[in-house]
């Protein structure tokens, strides 16, 4: 059984032979590692099942401005403080809605198109997808400042609305770009949630997020795809609707925020999931024995029937010990050892 189809399985709920697996890491961290290993290639044996790049506006630095970098949109990020991998906004570009001339950028499609490109001749047998990143909410506030967005929704609903169908526009161009590559689906990153609940709260989420989310999974679904969708935090509240409008995996999944069990019963013969071993908790403070017992008996848990990818809730970060990355990884390369 190849790697994608192993995570085909997965996806359609069906058990295999091995949960399939996945693990990435911020640039601080992957630095930690090849430190730890010796080897710029560390990840060359471990056999990942996903493979995958993430477009989320292609970041260039300042020469002007030290750790200062400015995306294709105009949004202006400072990686000065503790997140060197995408960092703070600073001055939003759209400050009024009801009086605002931006103009989003033309799509450079040729540099799309190689990366698109080396994407899929590097694939291997892995399970391959085009990512877009900041895909809704997170591209919003990256313009505007989250605080100006929130208000928004109760100040401004019908301009804003109007700058969701902008993004969505936007992001159906690059969606049907990616479409014409041999991917077998298409991950969208958009954080809505934070320790407890929505940060827009339900029924916001429903009037501005999900009628674009739905446009943007059925362009994707139209080609028979799959669709990933990425959210830090707590979104139980919307589970449900991500379902109905077509959602197929469901990344993040922290176990400080969610029931795993209850989470497993409740929607594991719909929605597969993809991580739940904590970077919050565990990977970062626990010891190499505990990683090992606490990522089996997630497992164990999660890949009841299929449905599951084993791996950290986030791109494993710099406080997370090389050692504790290496108990994973032993756990995820001896399955039948320890399950």
């Amino acid at each position: 059984m190849t790697r994608k189809e192993r995570v085909i399985k997965t996806l359609r709920h069906e058990q295999t032979d091995i949960i399939p697996y996945f693990t990435e890491f911020t640039e601080q961290a992957k630095e930690n590692m090849i430190q730890y290993f010796g080897n710029e290639n560390f990840e060359s044996n471990w056999g990942l099942h996903l493979h995958y790049i993430q477009y989320w506006g292609w970041p260039t630095e300042l020469p002007d401005q030290p750790e200062h970098f400015r995306d294709d949109f105009g949004a202006v990020w400072n990686r000065s403080g503790a997140d060197k991998d995408i960092g703070a906004i600073e001055n939003p570009i759209i400050q009024d809605l009801e009086d605002y001339t931006y103009e989003f950028p033309n799509v450079d499609e040729q540099r799309l198109r190689k990366e698109f490109e080396e994407l899929i001749e590097t694939k291997e047998d892995k399970f391959t997808m085009a990512g877009f990143g900041f895909s809704m909410f997170e591209r919003s506030w990256s313009l505007m400042g989250m605080e100006n967005v929130l208000i928004s929704m109760i100040a401004n609903p019908d301009e804003l609305e109007v700058l969701y169908d902008r993004i969505c526009d936007y992001n159906l161009k690059l969606i049907d770009i990616a479409l014409e590559y041999d991917i077998d689906g298409v991950y969208f990153g958009d954080d809505w949630g934070q320790q407890k609940g929505l940060i827009m709260g339900p029924n916001h989420w429903r009037k501005f997020i999900k009628p674009r989310m739905k446009r943007m999974y059925e362009r994707v679904k139209s080609k028979g795809k799959f669709v990933m969708q990425h959210s830090c935090g707590d979104i139980q509240d919307i589970i449900g609707d991500l379902i109905e409008i077509g959602l197929d995996c469901y990344q993040t999944v922290q176990p400080e925020i969610y029931n795993l069990e209850l989470l497993k019963e409740r929607y594991g013969s719909s929605l597969t999931f993809w991580g739940a071993i904590s970077t919050q908790k565990l990977l970062p403070y626990a010891t190499t024995e505990e990683v090992k017992k606490e990522t089996t008996r997630i497992m164990k848990i999660m890949g009841q029937g299929g449905g599951y990818i084993a791996a950290p809730t986030h791109a494993v970060a710099f406080d997370v010990p090389a050692e504790n990355i290496d108990a994973m990884m032993e756990v995820f390369l001896n399955q039948k050892k320890f399950m």
